[in-house]
């Protein structure tokens, strides 16, 4: 396993709440009907981690619960410090107590998303305040100086079966996307929060990549993506991101992958595999 530097890293905490789903106007379809669905935001009951990214009706869709600071700078550190895996606990509300864990960070609206069981679901409401015990940001490897870290809990990150070979880490993937298809949050200052779209207006080459089976918390690997600093295109980069919101009707979006390894170097390499979803990574652990 890649050495880390996990000791020096600093946990502290973020806290949001649970933010409502905002006005909801029509949205325009690719193929230009104008529809009314749900959005961002809120509690979503029936859409969870580990389930598919295509299907519903709607749009954005973010599994779990959505979380919120509305002071804007408090949310900057709250999006930022916040990793995927990180626990979150209820510090408020009928929920109190309960406790789940960072699924995902979803630019532009900036949420931080989180999963809890079914029981805590029921019990949360809107307005009712989550603190994420943000753990991960600034991690390295040791053993690899070029290939940046991010948004990922050290916990987490021991736990996928990344496997080393001939100097790259080789890390088990659901679906590798061409560059090409990637659109909506290009050129974003940085991808230490938020995500960055799959455009799946291309029904053929969806279908031909896999990428339409995509599951929340899917591993993928970003073909010639550079998202050491922001998100570029960069032939021969590498970058790796979880599925974290779901497929959009809109042009430009769809699935939204959140970053947690990149390479300018071709350092890394994908290998499909199954249970390559946080959530059986860290439910088999």
């Amino acid at each position: 396993m890649a050495k880390t530097n996990r000791q020096r890293l600093v946990k502290q905490s973020v806290q949001g709440k649970v933010h409502h789903p905002l006005g909801n106007d029509f949205r325009v379809e690719r193929d230009g009907e104008p529809r009314i669905l749900p959005a961002t935001g809120g509690i979503c009951y029936n859409v969870k981690i580990g389930d598919p990214a295509f299907g519903w009706e709607g749009d954005h869709i973010e599994p779990g619960v959505s979380v919120r600071n509305e002071e804007a700078r408090e949310n900057q550190a709250f999006t930022a410090l916040s990793c995927i895996g990180n626990e979150a606990i209820v510090v408020s509300g009928d929920a109190k107590g309960d406790r789940g864990y960072v699924t995902g960070k979803h630019g532009g609206i900036d949420h931080v998303l989180v999963y809890f069981d079914d029981e805590t679901l029921n019990a949360l409401a809107i307005e009712d305040k989550i603190m994420v015990r943000g753990h991960g940001q600034g991690m390295k490897l040791e053993n690899y100086p070029n290939i940046k870290v991010m948004n990922i809990d050290p916990d987490l990150f021991d736990r996928i079966p990344i496997k080393e070979e001939d100097g790259r880490l080789i890390v088990p993937i659901a679906a590798e996307v061409p560059a090409v298809m990637m659109a909506s949050g290009l050129g974003a200052r940085h991808a230490y929060s938020g995500d960055f779209d799959i455009m799946t207006g291309d029904k053929a080459g969806i279908q031909e990549t896999g990428i339409d089976q995509l599951r929340f918390g899917d591993l993928v690997l970003l073909k010639d993506m550079d998202c050491a600093y922001g998100y570029d295109y960069r032939p021969g980069a590498v970058s790796i991101g979880v599925i974290v919101h779901s497929d959009c009707i809109k042009m430009g979006h769809g699935p939204g992958v959140t970053v947690i390894l990149s390479s300018r170097d071709g350092e890394i390499e994908g290998l499909i595999a199954e249970g390559a979803n946080i959530k059986d990574i860290i439910e088999n652990a």
